[in-house]
């Protein structure tokens, strides 16, 4: 996959994971909870989490849940369909802050 950002990454998560292994261990224990069929199937999950990845702009979200959600079955359809569901999200974010724009200019007519 792309080096993100140009920086290496997986050198500076180990250094992360070593400096505070605890935290590293209830990150990833929280994370394989989350992640496991419940109510909401794991599958399901990982569609999710690759809406966020991409509302969020995370590419290493991006790359990690859509490489368990292929691990899952997931089509190249439902993810792309996740992803369409990112960027409505998006734009709704943009159309309805667009509220805060047009009430900060209405101040300033008066």
């Amino acid at each position: 996959m792309a080096d993100f950002y140009g920086k290496e990454t997986s050198k500076y998560l180990r250094n992360l994971r070593q400096n505070a292994p605890d935290a590293f261990k209830g990150f990833m224990d929280f994370d394989k909870e989350v992640f496991k069929d419940g109510a909401i199937p794991s599958k399901t999950k990982e569609l999710m989490a690759i809406t966020a990845a991409h509302v969020t702009q995370c590419p290493w979200c991006i790359e990690a849940h859509v490489t368990r959600a292929k691990e899952k079955g997931c089509t190249d359809q439902e993810i792309a369909e996740a992803v369409w569901v990112a960027a409505a999200m998006r734009a709704g974010a943009a159309f309805s802050h667009g509220a805060i724009a047009m009430a900060v200019a209405d101040e300033h007519k008066h």
